[in-house]
C-alpha cells in the first residue's frame, strides 16, 4: 500500500484501511472467474459477462464498476472492456500472466490471513503451505507451478541485467521449479546450459515446459532434495525466494550447502523480499508474515543475516543490489 496508504490519523483512513481486503478480494474473484481472459478479445455489456461466466446476476453491476473504479476494467458505452494493465498480466496464456500468484493467494493466502490472530498465538501455520501438501494435490501444485512463473516471470529480465552471465557456462537454479527462470536466463546468453534441482514431482512440468520454449537438452532436470541430497557444481548458483521457506539455521545451511557447489571463479545469487535494517517495506512485511501462516518456521529476513551466512560459507566479496521493487539481491563471489 505504498504511495496510495490512506490517512490513519483519521476516522475515515482507518475504515479505508480495514477495508481494503475487500478490493483485493474483488481482484482475486475476478481471477477466478478469468473475467480478464473473456474480455480480452471480446468486450462485453453486463448481461453478456452474466451469460459468458454462468452469473446469477445480482451484484454483478456493482461488481463490474469496483472493478472499474479499481482501474482493473474500462466502461465502453453500454460494455466493458480490461484495462491496459489486466489485459497485460491478467489474461491466461499470454506471456506476462501473473494470475497464477493470485490464483494460489486465492486459494491459500486469503483465507490463511483470517486466521492470523491464531498464527501469533502458536506460532503455527494456518494453511496448506506444507510442500508434502502441495505435492500431494495436482491441482495445488500446478496453482503454484503457475504462482512460481508469476512470479519469475518478472524478475527474469531483472536478475539478467543485474548480473553479468558472460564469462560463465554453466548454471545451477536450485528449487527452481519448472525452469522458468533458468530457461530466461539460458536464452539470453547462448554460451549458458542450465539445470534445476527440485523435487522429483516437478520433473514433468519441467520437461513439459522446456519443450514450449525449445530449450529441450540446454536446461536439465536434476532431481533431488536439497536438504539431503548433493547439489550439482556449477559457475552460477541460485537460490531464489527458497530461503524464506525456512528458519535462519536452515537458512544457513543452505547458503553453505549452496556455496559449496559454486566453482571457483563463480557466484552464488540469492534473491528474496528482505527485510531493511531501516523502515521495512509494507509488501515485504507481509510477504514474511505470509511465511508465518504457511510455513513451519520461515520468515524474510534482513540482509545482514544472509551476509553472516555468506560469509561462514567461505564467500568474500558481496555486492548487494535491487531486484525490482521489492527484492534484495546478494551476489557471492568465489574467487
Amino acid at each position: 500500500m505504498t504511495g496510495t496508504a490512506p490517512d490513519v490519523t483519521t476516522p475515515t483512513g482507518l475504515i479505508r484501511l480495514c477495508n481494503a481486503f475487500c478490493e483485493s478480494k474483488a481482484l482475486l474473484t475476478a481471477v477466478e472467474l478469468d473475467l480478464f481472459t473473456e474480455l480480452h478479445d471480446n468486450p462485453a455489456t453486463e448481461e453478456e459477462i452474466r451469460e459468458r461466466l454462468g452469473l446469477h446476476g445480482r451484484g454483478l453491476r456493482d461488481f463490474l464498476l469496483l472493478l472499474t473504479a479499481l482501474g482493473l476494467l474500462e466502461r465502453q458505452g453500454e460494455g466493458y472492456r480490461n484495462a491496459a494493465g489486466a489485459d497485460q498480466y491478467l489474461v491466461r496464456e499470454r506471456p506476462t500472466y501473473i494470475g497464477g500468484f493470485m490464483r494460489r493467494a486465492g486459494d491459500n493466502l486469503y483465507p490463511a490471513w483470517g486466521k492470523l490472530s491464531d498464527a501469533l498465538r502458536t506460532g503455527l501455520p494456518q494453511a496448506r503451505g506444507d510442500f508434502q501438501d502441495v505435492l500431494g494435490d495436482p491441482k495445488v501444485l500446478g496453482r503454484f507451478i503457475h504462482m512460481m512463473d508469476a512470479l519469475t516471470q518478472i524478475l527474469g529480465p531483472q536478475l539478467i541485467e543485474a548480473f553479468d552471465f558472460s564469462g560463465h557456462s554453466t548454471l545451477l537454479d536450485v528449487g527452481g521449479c519448472r525452469g522458468n527462470l533458468s530457461g530466461q536466463i539460458v536464452k539470453a546468453h547462448s554460451e549458458l546450459t542450465g539445470s534445476v534441482f527440485d523435487l522429483p514431482q516437478m520433473e514433468p512440468f519441467f520437461t513439459e515446459h522446456m519443450a514450449a520454449l525449445d530449450l529441450t537438452g540446454r536446461v536439465r532436470f536434476r532431481s533431488g532434495d536439497f536438504f539431503k541430497d548433493p547439489l550439482p557444481q556449477a559457475d552460477v548458483v541460485i537460490l531464489g525466494h527458497v530461503l524464506h521457506d525456512y528458519d535462519a539455521g536452515s537458512r544457513r545451511f543452505l547458503v553453505q550447502k549452496a556455496g559449496a557447489a559454486v566453482r571457483p571463479g563463480g557466484a552464488l545469487l540469492v534473491y528474496d523480499r528482505m527485510l531493511d535494517e531501516g523502515p521495512a517495506q509494507v509488501e515485504n512485511l507481509v510477504i514474511s508474515l505470509d511465511m508465518l501462516l504457511v510455513t513451519e518456521g520461515g520468515s524474510e529476513y534482513p540482509v545482514e543475516e544472509l551476509r553472516q551466512h555468506a560469509a561462514l560459507a567461505g564467500f568474500t566479496a558481496l555486492e548487494e543490489k535491487r531486484l525490482g521493487d521489492f527484492d534484495t539481491l546478494l551476489i557471492c563471489r568465489r574467487g
